[in-house]
């Protein structure tokens, strides 16, 4: 969700509390301020609580309270019948997996001061998406956690270009998606593409919008090649389409 918030004189600086997470603002064109909030796919529906405070050039400091209104959301569920190494993972690589979960939580915890992306945001790969974000699998009878992503159909080494400015934060191997980069855009906001058959840059390295971060794949637990875009907003999933469509500049 992006907050614009317009103001009827000098502002210096917004700052909003929702979610229990902060939300930074930055000034857009005309002197419009706009914060970006990651709604989780499951958050429950309800009003929840938007605090701003805002600080005039002149003057005491501006506090005001919104309601964020979330509405209840059906997604889709698919029946699938696979092979069944594609659903549960051998007790070999229990400790791999937990680790890698473990590595890839303490990442999209933290939240970089610096904001590296500006403007609207492209698609890593051409094409529309096929599948749905927040749909939900059940592999031979047994439910699976909610597509927390988008999927792009992408044939074996498709390049993949960052969609947006970001430092490089992880790159390597692994056990559920393969080949992965993660893109540290600030601010809390996260890209993760996955199943990738090369990766061309490095951690720590900072990429520009469009440049290509690797190629596309079919590695880690897929049936075939394609793009997984996962977005992570302040540890919330969002879908990244969503992202594209409400900065379009």
């Amino acid at each position: 969700m992006l907050l614009r918030v317009e103001a009827s004189r000098p502002v210096t600086e917004v700052r909003g509390v929702v979610f229990d997470e902060t939300v930074r603002f930055y000034q857009a064109e005309g002197g419009v301020w706009q914060g970006l909030v990651g709604i989780d796919l499951q958050v429950e529906p309800g009003d929840y609580t938007a605090a701003l405070r805002i600080i005039p050039a002149t003057g005491a400091a501006i506090e005001q309270d919104y309601t964020l209104k979330v509405e209840y959301k059906a997604y889709r569920t698919r029946q699938l019948t696979v092979a069944p190494r594609y659903v549960e993972p051998p007790p070999d690589v229990t400790e791999r997996i937990q680790r890698e979960a473990r590595q890839q939580a303490a990442i999209f915890a933290s939240a970089t001061p610096e904001r590296l992306w500006r403007g609207s945001w492209g698609r890593p790969v051409p094409g529309q998406a096929t599948s749905a974000f927040g749909s939900r699998s059940v592999f031979n009878g047994q439910s699976r956690n909610p597509h927390s992503g988008a999927d792009f159909r992408a044939a074996e080494g498709t390049p993949v270009s960052a969609p947006n400015a970001g430092t490089v934060v992880l790159t390597g191997d692994t056990y559920f998606s393969g080949g992965s980069v993660i893109l540290d855009h600030g601010w809390g906001l996260y890209s993760y593409f996955a199943h990738l058959s090369k990766m061309l840059v490095e951690e720590g390295e900072l990429v520009e919008p469009g440049q290509v971060v690797g190629h596309a794949g079919a590695t880690g637990r897929v049936t075939g090649p394609h793009l997984h875009w996962t977005l992570r907003l302040n540890g919330a999933r969002v879908d990244p389409l969503s992202l594209i469509e409400i900065l379009d500049e």
